[in-house]
């Protein structure tokens, strides 16, 4: 096992127990493997995050999900039904929220989710109880083509849950959002989930995918690099802390003899010094002259995306052996978005 590798505990284990079972799928197109061999399983009730660069396969093994594509090899379970060839059963158990939504424009919000809701089958009261969900009760009889962008991603999210489905996939929902904006969509993806939907999240903002995520899975290459809480994957990578002082404290030689201090170094107007041994460093700097204006960064899942993700040395990436027992998450990409 590499020091990035994790065998986390899989609420999903059991195939019958699971939203999503996910075992040996692979997927190619042409000479490039998209997916090669991944197995996961997504929980009930879980909020399930799919991470990884462009072209890591994510896009692809949501649409093999979904049902939208035929997985070359391997066997796919949703809600204990195949997704593929597309089953009419399955299908209004599902809400997609694709990462370029369609709209009615020149509908209201109220109409346009009327709309959707009309071809499910689902009544006028749905529609009501969506929009309150999503927070967008106030802007019911304004035009989509008139909404903010942050309101009309909610829409989108909307439209998905309208039908009151068990599953949703949300695709990159917070795209292009400004900071409020999104900050305002964490919250009615909160509600979603204390309301016990079983989401499968696709995101490249790392922040977003440690505060909603359960578990997450990073994709590199077509395979699964790490499967794990946020939590647990920060831990299980050893990253280090960093410890910021007023350049004028020290200098870079001087923090570099601080005991436990690994790494010292002059970064965006502070002294930065990388540690393992985060409370040794600082009673040493206490004792040193005083922790006033010391601030501290401990280790994130951006640290670790990035220690997957980005090339070593020698051009390969920092990717550990695939596990032989079935791995929770393992997500694909579509060819040609994240």
């Amino acid at each position: 096992m590499t020091e990035t590798e994790t065998v986390p505990a899989d609420p999903g284990d059991r195939a019958g127990d699971a939203a999503i079972h996910v075992e040996g799928v692979s997927k190619r197109y042409g000479s490039r493997q998209a997916l090669d061999g991944v197995s996961l399983h997504v929980a009930r009730g879980e909020f399930f995050g799919l991470l990884g660069p462009n072209g890591a396969g994510k896009t692809t093994l949501v649409e093999i999900m979904e049902g939208l594509r035929r997985a070359d090899a391997g066997t796919v379970g949703v809600l204990g039904a195949s997704p593929w060839p597309r089953d009419a059963a399955l299908l209004p158990r599902l809400g997609v929220q694709t990462q370029s939504s369609a709209f009615f424009v020149r509908l209201t919000a109220q109409e346009h989710l009327a709309t959707v809701a009309a071809l499910y089958g689902t009544g006028r009261a749905a529609v009501e109880r969506t929009l309150r969900a999503v927070a967008l009760t106030e802007q019911r009889d304004t035009r989509v083509e008139d909404l903010s962008g942050g309101q009309r991603q909610r829409l989108a999210i909307a439209s998905a849950l309208v039908h009151d489905p068990e599953l949703i996939f949300l695709d990159e929902p917070t795209a292009a959002l400004d900071p409020q904006a999104r900050r305002d969509l964490w919250n009615v993806l909160r509600a979603l989930k204390e309301a016990g939907r079983t989401i499968v999240y696709t995101t490249h903002h790392l922040d977003e995918a440690e505060a909603l995520c359960d578990r997450v899975a990073i994709l590199v290459d077509g395979r699964v690099a790490a499967l794990d809480s946020p939590r647990g994957l920060v831990g299980a990578a050893g990253a280090a802390t960093s410890v910021l002082l007023p350049p004028d404290r020290m200098t870079v030689a001087q923090a570099q003899e601080v005991e436990g201090v690994d790494r010292a170094v002059l970064s965006g107007g502070s002294l930065v010094l990388e540690t393992r041994v985060s409370g040794k460093v600082m009673s040493a700097l206490d004792a040193l002259g005083g922790l006033d204006g010391v601030q501290t960064r401990t280790a994130t899942l951006e640290d670790v995306y990035l220690k997957l993700t980005s090339p070593a040395a020698d051009g390969t990436r920092h990717t550990p052996q695939t596990p032989q027992t079935p791995q929770t998450p393992q997500t694909p990409d579509r060819e040609h978005q994240t």
